[in-house]
């Protein structure tokens, strides 16, 4: 499993620590792009985790960082690049080259300081440097006679979230307090929530850029476990030396991820990918790409629109990284690559959108399992398959101690299964992603594509806390015993579901690992051909008239 730090009594993975910070908003590719200066063609197999790791971390392609130049876009995991060939729209998967700087820390006391007491980070802009950070401020009472050098016990009703600066000229540090417990108490019960039980998560800066005569910073925050944080973004005006803040109401207690600004100086559209976090998971879809477009006279008011997996071409659940090209955005996620003219983003046409994901040459004889633990085979594939691959999925453990397990491959004819459990009105509506039904039922985690429903790599848990990822399938879980899945990742029919059962087709099976040697690759996103209204649209309405 991932290396956890408890720090404070909060459980930290070091992964969480890892952020890449943008330093421009847009970029003019002026210079013509040659094939010839792409990276050749390379295997890279699907790694597979060391006993510190996950089960589950050979397929977090989480993109950390957007590296690119005039022939390149370099999308960066921790293990591996994705990398885009300009001059011909080509993808190759190269060994991974992620810099120094954004690798995790191995040291818990460096995790710590960082969190406690970060460095200042550096942005240049026009030759001057500009160093900045952000922190979270214990507050304390005065001793006796408001001696400050005694002071009394904490008072973390009054502890802040404050950004540092220092501009080029001065050495002394300007503060700006983004928000106070006291503000967070405040968003929460306007939102509908309760004040009691948060407390103010560590901060982290997503992104820093130049962008007209400003700087700007997205500001992120630790989660989980009653952490929780104001979703901001901070401006800094250089030619007033003032700061403003821009918290729309309805991103909330949202992460950004990150922040792309296009459009006029005076009139921006702020590109913001997003994520929430709980505990034990670091990555959970939120309201994914969205597109904020303040008032001139309140930059807290505006119109803001969503483009998610239910309601868009987007690719994947949870948006890592941006890079503005012209009248180009990049959206990046753990289980693709999209590129949007950002001006029609709502017209579907206007997206070009590429998957992550695993290939293996499909051996003389393919044994299947309908369940993830079967030890009899559902069926076997053999013949001359002339060179033939299969998709690889997923991989699950079959025995936690050896750490063997079966990848879950596609297989087109499918299999069938009932289960004993049905459908109902979701009751935490508000926290789903925009266009998602809400209808609770075994295939929750699975949007709806227009043909069948599906499930990125994004939409799936990496962790093993509370039992790992959960699929289709039934049985209790019990200590070192796998869970005998149907299915994971598998592409779903729905068949039947009512209140008390739910019958799908799903179309993948359970394979050995040993019969399998797993590469990456990097595939067009295909698009329905005759896209069908989601069937769980009509369902939550009958669930809710009942």
């Amino acid at each position: 499993m991932k290396k956890i730090i408890p720090i404070f009594g909060i459980a930290l993975l070091l992964n969480a620590c890892v952020s890449s910070v943008n330093t421009a908003s847009q970029v003019n590719n002026a210079v013509k792009p040659q094939v010839v200066n792409c990276p050749k063609a390379t295997v890279v197999s699907l790694p597979v985790p060391n006993q510190n790791e996950s089960f589950y971390d050979r397929f977090n392609f989480h993109i950390l960082n957007i590296a690119a130049d005039a022939d390149t876009v370099r999308f960066q995991t921790l293990k591996q690049d994705f990398v885009f060939c300009r001059s011909n729209n080509n993808w190759t998967v190269q060994s991974g080259n992620l810099p120094q700087e954004l690798q995790p820390p191995n040291d818990y006391a460096e995790v710590a300081q960082e969190l406690v007491n970060p460095k200042f980070k550096n942005i240049d802009l026009q030759g001057k440097n500009y160093q900045y950070r952000v922190v979270r401020k214990p507050q304390f009472s005065l001793g006796e006679n408001n001696n400050i050098s005694r002071p009394n016990e904490p008072e973390p009703a009054k502890d802040q979230i404050v950004f540092e600066l220092i501009t080029p000229n001065s050495k002394e540090t300007q503060q700006k307090t983004l928000y106070s417990l006291k503000d967070l108490q405040t968003a929460a019960v306007k939102a509908g929530f309760s004040a009691t039980g948060n407390q103010l998560g560590f901060p982290r800066i997503t992104s820093a850029m130049v962008y007209g005569d400003s700087l700007w910073w997205s500001i992120a925050f630790e989660q989980g476990e009653g952490n929780t944080g104001i979703a901001t973004i901070v401006r800094y005006d250089l030619q007033n030396n003032k700061f403003t803040l821009i918290q729309p109401p309805e991103l909330g207690f949202t992460q950004i991820t990150d922040l792309a600004i296009a459009g006029d100086v005076k009139n921006p559209t702020f590109w913001m990918g997003t994520q929430i976090s709980g505990e034990g998971n670091l990555y959970i879809p939120a309201k994914g790409l969205v597109a904020y477009r303040p008032d001139s006279q309140n930059p807290n008011s505006g119109s803001l629109t969503t483009y998610t997996v239910h309601n868009s071409p987007l690719v994947g659940a949870i948006p890592d990284k941006l890079r503005l090209e012209n009248d180009k955005l990049w959206i990046s996620t753990a289980n693709g690559v999209c590129q949007v003219q950002w001006q029609k983003a709502d017209n579907p046409d206007s997206w070009s959108c590429w998957r992550f994901t695993a290939m293996a040459k499909r051996p003389e004889k393919l044994t299947l399992h309908s369940e993830l633990t079967n030890k009899t085979p559902a069926v076997s594939l053999s013949g001359d398959n002339n060179g033939e691959t299969v998709e690889v999925l997923w991989w699950s453990p079959i025995d936690f101690q050896t750490r063997k397990g079966r990848y879950e491959v596609r297989y087109p004819q499918g299999f069938t299964v009932k289960l004993d459990e049905g459908a109902s009105i979701y009751e935490l509506q508000r926290f789903l992603p925009p266009g998602k039904p809400p209808v609770d039922w075994p295939g929750f985690e699975w949007h709806w594509n227009g043909e069948r429903f599906v499930r990125g790599l994004d939409e799936v848990s990496l962790n093993l806390v509370g039992g790992g990822p959960q699929g289709i399938g039934s049985g209790q879980l019990s200590p070192n015993i796998p869970i005998n899945w149907n299915t994971m990742r598998g592409d779903l029919e729905l068949l039947n579901l009512s209140p008390k059962s739910t019958s799908v087709k799903y179309y993948s099976g359970w394979v050995d690992e040993a019969q399998i040697q797993p590469y990456l690759t990097v595939v067009p996103q295909e698009k329905p051909q005759n896209p069908q209204p989601n069937p769980l649209a009509v369902l939550a309405k009958q669930l809710q008239s009942r």
